[in-house]
């Protein structure tokens, strides 16, 4: 009877060791690098320069657009799919949203953060349900109806609006400007033509601490990896005015098309550079 209990107690020693031992081969991953990623959570947005009213002699609001299909711009659309420390900035959005780290704001006409939204009224705006007609494709090959489904596609986000401030710092005697709030564009197809379908709004400055701590990839340097916050501080995208803050309240697309929409775009951005150069 004693050497039955001391070959059960054996065995649960042997069985007690052999699961610690998986369990710290699992909990030990290879390391995937050249050094241990610390993460990034330690990571805090840069601090705006201070600002006095007093100081704003002169400023202007601008509305620009990024297109994410620009070779310069596609650090916003990649990677398709998410990876260690790396999404697409669409992605770094939603998954914010649905974890109550930001707020979106509905729509508006004039572009004001007005209405909130949660993330089950943003994706389901984007479930599309479409009763079809349909023939089976055997005898008797009667007619039936049914539901076609389209869920949110994420991928399809291929374009950014950017309300920002420009404004004149008369302490510092410099041109400066402000980001307020962003607008991801969802890009579809109907009937054979290109339709831009705009999501939501986000305030920029609630947003800074969560792309404080998203990666975007460095294409020169993987060692000094850059963040969303730095790619906008730093002004490293390519964008076109479509808007400027005018009586009418009017883009330029509704005065101007084709070639001279591009001018007229071109014209407001020089505007503002040599109303700086003249200072």
């Amino acid at each position: 009877m004693k050497s039955l209990f001391l070959a059960f107690c054996s065995f649960i020693l042997v069985l007690a060791f052999s699961v610690s031992s998986n369990a710290q081969i699992i909990d030990e991953a290879p390391l995937d690098g050249l050094f241990e990623d610390e993460g990034i959570d330690q990571y805090r947005p840069m601090p705006y320069p201070s600002i006095r009213k007093a100081d704003v002699m002169w400023s202007k609001r601008i509305w620009r657009e990024i297109d994410f299909r620009q070779k310069f711009n596609q650090k916003f659309y990649f990677p398709i799919e998410t990876q260690a420390n790396w999404k697409s900035f669409i992605v770094t959005v939603l998954d914010a949203l649905k974890e109550g780290k930001l707020t979106a704001y509905d729509i508006s006409n004039t572009d004001e953060l007005l209405v909130p939204i949660t993330y089950n009224e943003v994706i389901g705006r984007q479930t599309d349900s479409i009763y079809q007609l349909m023939q089976r494709p055997y005898p008797p090959y009667e007619e039936f109806d049914t539901v076609i489904y389209t869920e949110f596609d994420h991928t399809k986000v291929m374009r950014l609006r950017v309300k920002e401030d420009w404004y004149f710092d008369s302490q510092r005697s410099q041109m400066m400007v402000r980001i307020l709030a962003l607008c991801p564009i969802m890009i579809k197809e109907r009937n054979g033509q290109e339709v831009t379908e705009p999501l939501f709004w986000l305030s920029y400055p609630e947003s800074r601490e969560v792309f404080a701590t998203a990666f975007v990839f460095n294409e020169f340097n993987s060692a000094a990896r850059l963040t969303y916050d730095e790619l906008f501080w730093k002004r490293l995208f390519d964008s076109y005015v479509y808007k400027e803050q005018n009586v009418f309240d009017r883009r330029i697309s509704q005065y101007a098309t084709g070639t001279d929409a591009l001018l007229e775009a071109e014209r407001i951005k020089m505007e503002m550079f040599m109303f700086e150069e003249n200072l």
